[in-house]
């Protein structure tokens, strides 16, 4: 896939963002606390967190996840075939929204494998929490609905098994850890 056909894809999806957002309005994506999920929750985010939108957590539907900053990954990935445009939220955008106080981010999949992505190798290298592969929803069986992705193919220094390690799918929770 070329970074073009990607871009294609994120356009579509774009469109749909931007009607969103001239729906509810941009002040209420950053609004605190957060507001309440209206869809399935996708995502919890607890821990060392500031804002909440109950019970001292912050969920996400997927409707929340889409309307935060976005990045966009095309890279392979040592788990599918080929090259793939990746896309989602920015995991510190999630930890911005959620007003994060700590330095790590504690992923956990819904087997309950879990690993630890610093907020500082995040924020350096626009890890993503991707929803989409090639402009498609992610479903449980392939790595979704949400998956944990380095851009692999732009920085050689990421091919490491420590880092791979910490490429996380199936994501439910986020524990923020000081």
């Amino acid at each position: 896939m070329t970074l073009t056909q990607c871009l294609g894809c994120r356009a579509m999806t774009s469109a749909g963002l931007a009607f969103f957002l001239l729906l509810v309005g941009a002040s209420t994506v950053h609004a605190h606390p957060l507001s309440a999920p209206e869809g399935d929750v996708l995502l919890t985010v607890e821990g060392a967190i500031s804002h909440t939108n109950g019970d001292g957590v912050a969920r996400f539907d997927r409707a929340m996840l889409q309307a935060l900053p976005q990045g966009t990954i095309v890279t392979h990935t040592p788990w599918t075939e080929g090259a793939s445009c990746f896309d989602g939220p920015r995991l510190d955008a999630i930890a911005e929204a959620v007003g994060a106080q700590g330095d790590s981010l504690h992923i956990v999949a819904l087997n309950n494998f879990a690993a630890d992505v610093p907020l500082a190798e995040a924020k350096e290298y626009g890890v993503i929490l991707a929803m989409r592969r090639d402009g498609e929803p992610m479903p449980v069986r392939e790595y979704g609905p949400l998956f944990v992705l380095y851009p692999f193919d732009d920085h050689p220094e990421l091919q490491t098994e420590e880092v791979r390690f910490r490429s996380v799918w199936q994501v439910a929770r986020i524990v923020v850890e000081k």
